[in-house]
């Protein structure tokens, strides 16, 4: 072989090196083999990355949705709870108007010792207000009768115009059942009582309450003009539409008339409205409660008195 034989194989082999280096560098350095191992790797990593990417757009549209229903729920959440608000704001509305639009009694202090009988029909202790207005009035600063021994008592009756008012009596406790039972009868049966008022209305004055014919039951006082305290002192006795039924005495052979105004019902033989006899409903209902009646006394006669004895 010649000397140009051997340069042009030298030159050729020179070449394909050249070209192998190349090729590699292009190749990552790495050999064809090498590249064509790699090259299903290679694939599977993009199929990877695109199930990735599948993954990741699905796992994207999971949070999107997870969000989505998220926000939903919380929105839900916020408008029950805005919803349970507006109710509950309702609520106290309403609650805030039916508490201002009803009229809170003044014996708030003592509601929880009332005893109801029926519709307009109730008793309880006294109360704040009802022991202000009595001090020192039917209950004078010597009263011995404890307070806690009195009841404030509620009625409904029918009036001389033949109307349905309200009333109010103190009494004793031992016969505030009794007084529910009686003027719920005497309600029922229409029977009039021209008015139901606290003593204390007329100055705890027994004249003027009489002839305002006032019927009534508590006032610490004696008997007349006496010293020996009355049935009324102690809350057990009633006195009932009094200016049609008074009080007469006999005395050194005159007689005294109380209320002063009831002269001409002194008379019990004669017929008037309102009298208080034995066929009288008043009568039967007291009488029946172990009341005794003033008509039946000997020394005198006190036709609108009922009273009942201590138990």
């Amino acid at each position: 072989m010649n000397n140009k034989s051997k340069r042009d194989i030298f030159f050729l082999i020179a070449l394909i090196v050249v070209c192998a280096i190349m090729a590699r560098s292009l190749a990552g350095h790495e050999t064809l083999d090498e590249y064509a191992k790699k090259k299903p790797a290679t694939e599977n990593v993009s199929t990877g990355a695109a199930d990735s990417s599948s993954s990741s757009n699905s796992s994207s549209t999971s949070y999107e949705n997870s969000t989505e229903l998220s926000s939903t729920k919380d929105s839900s959440t916020e408008s029950a709870s805005l919803g349970k608000s507006a109710s509950e704001n309702s609520t106290d509305e309403v609650n805030s108007s039916v508490t201002n639009a009803s009229s809170l009694s003044s014996d708030e202090d003592v509601s929880d010792t009332r005893v109801n009988y029926s519709d307009g029909f109730y008793y309880e202790a006294l109360p704040e207000s009802i022991v202000s207005k009595i001090t020192n009035v039917s209950y004078p600063k010597d009263c011995e009768i404890p307070l806690d021994n009195l009841r404030y008592c509620v009625m409904l009756y029918v009036d001389f115009e033949g109307e349905t008012k309200t009333g109010e009596m103190i009494c004793n406790k031992d016969i505030a059942d009794d007084i529910m039972e009686i003027f719920y009868e005497l309600y029922d049966n229409n029977y009039q009582i021209e008015s139901i008022k606290l003593i204390d209305d007329f100055d705890a004055d027994d004249e003027a309450s009489m002839e305002a014919n006032n019927t009534s039951c508590f006032n610490y006082r004696p008997i007349g003009n006496g010293t020996k305290l009355s049935k009324h002192a102690q809350g057990l006795a009633i006195d009932i539409n009094p200016l049609y039924n008074p009080q007469i005495k006999y005395k050194n052979g005159s007689m005294s008339i109380a209320p002063s105004t009831s002269e001409k019902y002194a008379d019990r033989t004669a017929d008037f409205p309102y009298k208080i006899d034995e066929n009288d409903l008043a009568y039967k209902l007291f009488t029946s409660h172990g009341f005794s009646w003033g008509g039946n006394w000997n020394s005198s006669k006190d036709y609108q008195h009922f009273e009942k004895k201590n138990r």
